[in-house]
């Protein structure tokens, strides 16, 4: 999948994140996948984004069995558009997005302590 076939399909929750399989970060994966049934039944897919390759991305969601896409961003061009660089544009800050069918921005969710504060915020959103 293409960031562009996501936002082509329809609304869409697109959520950034530092790194494969690092504790916050799985937890925040996670909490995307438990409650993916209830995303797709509202008509919302989900895609995560980081700069990890494909192939950690490939080990992460197979480990955790995450139902979504992960798109690779090595470039950080996604990163600067969306802008959630961090210090220097080099850490990634925890934003998570739901981008509604005309691919406006309906929610940007920032929280770098509270891993599930990002798919809760998305519920109360929809």
């Amino acid at each position: 999948h293409t960031l562009q076939e996501l936002l082509n399909a329809g609304p869409l929750v697109l959520f950034f994140y530092p790194k494969d399989d690092s504790l916050g970060c799985t937890q925040q994966a996670c909490s995307f996948r438990d409650h993916y049934a209830e995303l797709q039944a509202s008509g919302v897919s989900v895609a995560g984004v980081s700069r990890d390759k494909a192939s950690s991305h490939t080990a992460f969601r197979d480990k955790h069995r995450l139902p979504y896409p992960l798109l690779t961003d090595t470039d950080g061009s996604v990163h600067k558009a969306y802008d959630v660089g961090g210090i220097f544009g080099f850490l990634t800050r925890r934003i998570t997005y739901l981008i509604g069918e005309n691919r406006t921005i309906l929610l940007a969710h920032e929280d770098n302590l509270k891993m599930t504060s990002h798919i809760q915020a998305v519920l109360q959103q929809l």
